[in-house]
C-alpha cells in the first residue's frame, strides 16, 4: 500500500539537505524545466543554454520564500540584498551544471530506485505513515503535485550522484590528520606582561594648545554628517486591507462558495491482516495466499474481539505488532482499493477478503472522524481577512497610480496626496545611509538616494514614489537639509581631549612595552608577570595577534622573547618557554580525523565543481551586474 507516485511529502527535502545539494530546494523543478529559455534577457551560461533574468528573479524569491516561511518576523529587505541575489545565481548556476553533468554520465535515477530509498532509508521514517504510505498533508501544504516532487527528487539524487564519487571516498591517513591537527591542538606555555594605556592616563594633562592641534590635525574625525529633516507618507497594501470591511452578505456568500475548504478532512481509523502476494506471484501462490486470508476472515467473524490477536499472530504486514492498526489517515493516503474498502465500512465492520498489490487483506474499520463543516462564526475573522486582502489587491493598481502621478504632479506639497488617499503624514530625521536598526521605509537605501538628490534637496520638490518593499510606495520631502560640515572644537573639545589623551597613553604604553622588550631579549630567562599554557582551541581570551606571535614562534629556539602592538590597544611582551602535549581532541581524534576528512572531500567537491563548470563553460555575463530595469530599457 505504498503509493509512492501519488503520496509524496515536501519533507523529503530536507534529506538532500543533509546530502550535498541544497540548491534545488530554493529553484525547484520549474527552473530547470525552462533550462533552454533564451526569450529573457540571459544573465549566465552553461552549456551553451541560457539562464534567464526571469529565471534568476523567480528562483531568488522561492529563495525568499522559503525563508519567510521558516522565519515569518524575518526583514525581507535582508534577503534582498545584491550580494544575496549574487549567491541565488551562484546556486543556480551550480544546480544546472549538476544537472548538465547528471545528464551526460546517466545517473539519473529510476521511478524503482526512489522508492527503494525513500521506503528503506531512515532518514524518511517521519514522513512514513505506519502502512508505508507518505502523509500527503504536508505535500498539499507546500502546494506541490505528486509529479513535481518526483522529479524533484530525481533531479535531487541525480546532482548528488555526480559529487558521490569524491564526497564519499575521502581519505584522512593518520599520519597526516596529525601533520594537520598538531598546530591546531598543540600546547605552549607563554609568560607575558601587558602594558594597559588606561595605566598611563593618570600621567598626561594635554595642554589647550595640544588639543587644538590635536583637533585642526584630526579635524575630519569631528564631523557632523549630512542630515535631512523629512516628511513622509506611505501606501501599503496591507495597511489599506484594515481598513476595508466587506459586507455580511460578501461575507456568508465566500462562506457559501468555499464550503468544503471549511470542512474538517474526514479521517478513518482501521486495523488489517495481510497475506503478501506479490503481484507478479504465480496464480497458484496467489490461490494459496487468498485461502489463508479467507481461512483468517471466517475465525475473526466468528469473534471479532479476537482481531488484533489474529492480526498479531497471523498478519504478514510491518502493522502485525500493534494487531494491525493503521492509526487515522484520510483520502489518498492509502491504495485506491484499500481505501475504497475502508471509506465505504461502518465501525465495526469485517470487509471481505480484498486483494490489492501487496496481497490479500481482511479488513476492520475501528473509528471515524472529521468530515464536519466548521460554523461560519468560527471562520469568520479568516474570511474577513482574505476579503480584505482581496479587495486590497482589487485596488492597489488604481491607488499606486494615484499615489504616483499626485506627487509628482502636485510636487510642492505632500498634502495633496495625504487629503486624496487619506493617508498619513510622518517625520523623521535621517542620514544618507540608514541608521543601524533601522525598519520599514527609512531603511530603505532607494528612498534615501531619492531623498539627496538634487530634486528633493536643491529644487525642494517631492521625491518619486519609491517602491521600498512589495507593495509599499513612499514618497519624501525635505524640510529641512545640513550638509555634512566640521563640528566647532568649542561643542567637541571634551571629546578631542580624549581622543588625544587615548593616542599619547597608547604611545607610552608602547614606548615602555618596547624598552621592556629589549630588556628581557638581554635577559631571556628573567620571569614575566603571568604564565599561561594556551592552544587554538584554548586562548585563555588572548588577542588574536598575540596568539599569533605564540604559535609562530619557532619551537626549536625556546624560549622566545616577542613584543605584539597592539595598534592603540597597548603592548603584550610575550616569552614563549616550553612545548607541551598537545590537547585532548573534543571527542576523541577519531572525530577530528573525521572533520578533516570531510573538509578535504569538501575542498575536493569544490574543485570537482570547479572543472565541471570550465567542461560546460559556465559564463556569467555583464547583465547579471545589472538591475531589471536597466535590462528592459535595454541597457548593457
Amino acid at each position: 500500500m505504498f503509493d509512492f507516485v501519488r503520496n509524496h511529502t515536501r519533507l523529503a527535502l530536507g534529506f538532500m539537505l543533509l546530502l550535498i545539494i541544497p540548491s534545488f530546494v530554493f529553484f525547484g523543478v520549474e527552473g530547470y524545466s525552462r533550462f533552454n529559455d533564451g526569450t529573457a534577457a540571459s544573465v549566465a551560461k552553461v552549456d551553451g543554454r541560457n539562464i534567464s533574468r526571469a529565471e534568476w528573479d523567480n528562483a531568488h524569491q522561492r529563495n525568499v520564500d522559503r525563508v519567510r516561511r521558516q522565519t515569518p518576523t524575518v526583514d525581507v529587505r535582508m534577503l534582498d540584498t545584491p550580494q544575496m541575489r549574487t549567491d541565488t545565481l551562484d546556486g543556480l548556476v551550480r544546480e544546472r551544471v549538476l544537472l548538465t553533468a547528471a545528464q551526460a554520465m546517466h545517473l539519473t535515477p529510476s521511478d524503482a530506485r526512489i522508492k527503494q530509498i525513500f521506503v528503506s532509508d531512515p532518514q524518511f521514517a517521519q514522513l512514513r505513515n505506519p502502512d508505508g504510505s507518505v502523509n500527503r498533508d504536508i505535500l498539499a501544504m507546500q502546494g506541490m503535485s505528486s509529479e513535481m516532487l518526483v522529479e524533484q527528487l530525481r533531479q535531487e539524487f541525480a546532482m548528488q550522484q555526480v559529487l558521490a564519487g569524491v564526497t564519499r571516498t575521502a581519505l584522512a591517513p593518520v599520519s597526516i590528520a596529525a601533520a594537520a591537527l598538531d598546530p591546531l591542538l598543540q600546547r605552549r606555555e607563554v609568560q607575558l606582561q601587558r602594558f594597559d594605556p588606561a595605566a598611563y592616563r593618570s600621567k598626561l594633562n594635554p595642554t589647550d594648545a595640544e588639543v587644538e592641534a590635536y583637533y585642526k590635525a584630526q579635524a575630519s574625525m569631528f564631523k557632523a554628517p549630512e542630515q535631512a529633516s523629512i516628511e513622509y507618507v506611505v501606501l501599503d497594501l496591507d495597511a489599506m486591507g484594515k481598513s476595508l470591511n466587506p459586507t455580511e452578505e460578501e461575507l456568508r456568500k465566500f462562506y457559501a462558495d468555499n464550503a468544503t475548504r471549511f470542512a474538517t478532512p474526514e479521517e478513518r481509523r482501521a486495523s488489517h491482516i495481510l497475506i503478501k502476494a506479490d503481484k507478479d506471484a504465480s496464480s497458484a501462490d496467489r490461490a494459496k495466499a487468498k485461502a489463508a486470508a479467507t481461512a483468517l476472515l471466517a475465525e475473526v467473524r466468528k469473534n471479532p474481539g479476537s482481531f488484533a490477536e489474529v492480526a498479531k499472530k497471523s498478519s504478514q504486514d510491518s502493522t502485525a505488532a500493534q494487531g494491525g492498526d493503521l492509526d487515522f489517515f484520510g483520502r489518498g493516503a492509502m491504495v485506491k482499493p484499500f481505501e475504497d474498502a475502508v471509506f465505504s465500512m461502518k465501525v465495526g465492520d469485517i470487509s471481505e477478503v480484498l486483494e490489492t498489490d501487496f496481497g490479500y487483506h481482511v479488513l476492520t474499520l475501528t473509528a471515524v472522524r472529521g468530515g464536519q463543516n466548521k460554523a461560519f462564526d468560527e471562520v469568520r475573522a479568516e474570511i474577513e481577512a482574505e476579503l480584505r486582502k482581496s479587495l486590497a489587491q482589487k485596488r492597489w493598481p488604481e491607488l499606486a497610480e494615484q499615489f504616483t502621478n499626485t506627487v509628482y504632479e502636485q510636487s510642492d506639497s505632500l498634502q495633496p496626496v495625504v487629503d486624496k488617499l487619506k493617508l498619513e503624514k510622518k517625520t523623521a530625521t535621517v542620514l544618507r545611509t540608514p541608521a543601524p536598526g533601522a525598519t520599514g521605509p527609512l531603511a530603505s537605501s532607494k528612498l534615501l538616494d531619492a531623498v539627496f538628490g538634487n530634486e528633493a534637496v536643491a529644487n525642494k520638490r517631492n521625491t518619486d514614489a519609491v517602491e521600498v518593499a512589495p507593495n509599499q510606495l513612499v514618497a519624501a520631502r525635505v524640510q529641512v537639509h545640513s550638509p555634512a560640515r566640521t563640528l566647532p572644537l568649542a561643542d567637541v573639545k571634551a571629546v578631542v581631549r580624549e581622543r588625544l589623551l587615548d593616542q599619547q597613553s597608547a604611545a607610552l604604553a608602547l614606548k615602555e612595552g618596547q624598552e621592556r622588550l629589549a630588556a628581557a631579549q638581554k635577559a631571556p630567562t628573567e620571569p614575566l608577570a603571568t604564565t599561561l599554557i594556551v592552544s587554538r582551541a584554548q586562548t585563555q581570551n588572548l588577542p588574536k595577534p598575540v596568539m599569533d606571535a605564540v604559535l609562530r614562534a619557532d619551537a626549536a629556539k625556546l624560549p622566545a622573547v616577542l613584543g605584539v602592538d597592539l595598534k592603540g590597544q597597548g603592548y603584550v611582551l610575550l616569552r614563549v618557554t616550553k612545548l607541551l602535549p598537545r590537547d585532548a581532541a573534543p571527542g576523541g581524534d577519531e572525530s577530528l580525523r573525521g572533520q578533516y576528512a570531510q573538509a578535504w572531500a569538501g575542498a575536493e567537491a569544490d574543485a570537482l565543481l570547479a572543472a565541471l563548470k570550465k567542461r560546460y563553460k559556465v559564463e556569467i555575463k555583464p547583465e547579471a551586474a545589472l538591475p531589471p530595469e536597466s535590462i528592459a530599457s535595454g541597457a548593457r
